[in-house]
Parts: C-alpha cells; structure tokens; sequence
C-alpha cells in the first residue's frame, strides 16, 4: 500500500471516529440503538456544503452543520420520550425524513466545494513544514487537522461525561428506573445524549465535506455500520471500564478499521476487488463480536496443566 492510501486511510478513519464517539454515547451510554446517524452525517455535509458555497465562514458553518445533527437527534428523542415509539423506529423514520430535508438545503443532490475555503485552509501554514519532512502536503494536512478536530471532540466528551450531568446520563442508560428514583431528569438526559451523539456525527460529516470536496444525499448509506464496527474494533483491543480509555479505544478501532480494509483492497494477493467492501466489513465486525467471548487458550491451557 502507498504512502498516499496509507494517509488517506487514516484520514477517513479520523472522520468517522467522530461517528464512533457519537454511536458510542448512544449506543453504549444511553443504551438508544440510533439509526439516524445515517442521515445526519450527510445532513452536518450538506449543511456545511451549502454554507460554504453561500460565503459563510467555515467555522461557523461547521458549527452550524453540527447544530442541524444535534437537531436531527432531539426529533429522535422527542418521538421516543413523548410518544412513546420505540428507538429504532424513531430513528428509521428521522433518517427516512433527513433525506428530503437535505435536498431542500442543497437544492440537489450534490454540492461541490472546489476552489471554496475550508477548515483546511486555516491551517495551510502548515504545509512547507509537512513539506520539509519529505510527506505529500495535502494528504498530511488533513491528517493533522482532522487529528486536532477529534482531539478535542474527545476530550471534551470525556470531561462532559465524568462530570456530574454525564454521570447522571450514564445512570440514565444503565438503569433509568434507578436513576429516576434518584431524583434523575431521565428524559432530558436522553434529548441532551441524542442531541451530542448526532452533533458528533454531523460534525463528522462537515470534515467529510471539507475533505472531500463535496456533499452528497448518499453518502449517509452505512454510516451506522462503520460506527458501531469501530466501537466494537476498539472494544475488541482495549478492554476498559475507563472512560477515557474507551473513547480512545473508539478512536484507535475507527482508524485501524479503516487501514485493514484499505490493506485488504490494496493487497492484490487476496484477490479482493472494491466490489468486495461488504464482505470485508462483514467480516471484520463479525471477528469484532465473536473475539471477546472466545478464552485465551494459553489461559486454559495452564489452568490444566496446574
């Protein structure tokens, strides 16, 4: 594999460790099996998409996108906690409604971001530094941004969620009927955890824009898979009742993920072609679930021998 699909695959799993950190708060914290993440990771792209195209500053309009995911999440939230439908067909019907939502935003399919300004911009000072070390500019550069967007992201989801608020919304996904006997808001934990989990993943859908040069109604299809395979990848490798540790854990499976399928569609021997990525993310998640329960055979072997 070439240095440039070795950044670029690293570059695809920091875009979609956000979508790990998002499916991990729902999916691991609340307990709320979400599928809206596959609409609104295209959402945040199409919302930040067209901001940009309309002159609006890329910050701000990545922040914006962010706030269309985490709005995206409270309408989830809100057909669970007050009606009473149950998760996944709240959220099957949310993702069902983003699609036309989105194609009202763009006004079509797809939008272009050629020639725009992008968060990448703001760092290209960057760029004869990356250049001095020998390392394809523009690939690396998406790296290290990318790398200082989920960074943050994660710290600051790490310290929402061991203070007293987080804690009380880990209660709420552990146990909700505890948690309320405790005096604990269940209800406004789910729509604040919703709202968060789906910013996150909006927020991964802006990078996605940015990084890609554009934003498509399609590009949603199967977010959810990939998040929840780099949840369990990560979970697979670090076995932790830190939170800290689990957040990276997400982020370490999203990009290892990433690599191993690149590694595997660059790897002419295997005969694999790209028509061939179902297979391969199926097996990889299904190697994520079946490698916990499986015992250390070494472990067993000296208990015997004991």
């Amino acid at each position: 594999m070439s240095l440039i699909a070795f950044l670029g695959a690293i570059e695809i799993g920091l875009v979609y460790a956000l979508v790990a950190l998002g499916v991990f708060l729902s999916f691991r914290i609340l307990n709320f099996p979400d599928l809206t993440v596959d609409g609104s990771f295209p959402l945040g792209a199409a919302t930040t998409a067209t901001l940009i195209v309309g002159g609006l500053d890329p910050i701000l309009a990545t922040l914006v996108g962010a706030a269309a995911g985490a709005c995206a999440g409270l309408v989830t939230a809100w057909l669970n906690v007050r009606f009473g439908i149950l998760h996944l067909l709240a959220s099957i019907l949310t993702m069902i409604a983003l699609f036309s939502v989105m194609l009202r935003i763009m006004g079509k399919p797809n939008v272009a971001l050629i020639n725009q300004d992008t968060v990448l911009n703001l760092f290209t000072w960057l760029s004869p530094a990356i250049a001095s070390l020998g390392l394809p500019a523009r690939s690396t550069l998406k790296v290290v941004v990318l790398a200082i967007i989920v960074a943050i992201a994660g710290l600051a989801l790490g310290r929402f969620l061991t203070s007293e608020f987080g804690l009380a919304m880990r209660a709420t996904g552990a146990n909700p009927r505890m948690a309320r006997a405790q005096g604990i808001s269940t209800k406004l934990h789910i729509y604040v955890g919703m709202a968060l989990s789906n910013a996150l993943v909006a927020l991964g859908g802006a990078m996605f824009a940015q990084t890609a040069g554009f934003a498509d109604v399609t590009t949603g299809t199967g977010t959810i898979v990939q998040g929840l395979a780099a949840v369990i990848l990560g979970e697979t490798i670090i076995r932790t009742r830190s939170i800290g540790l689990m957040l990276l854990a997400c982020v370490i499976g999203s990009i290892l993920y990433r690599i191993v399928i690149a590694l595997a569609l660059n790897t002419s021997w295997l005969g694999l072609e790209a028509s061939d990525l179902n297979l391969v993310l199926a097996v990889l998640i299904g190697l994520g679930l079946i490698l916990p329960k499986v015992g250390n055979p070494l472990k067993t072997l000296f208990r015997r021998s004991a």
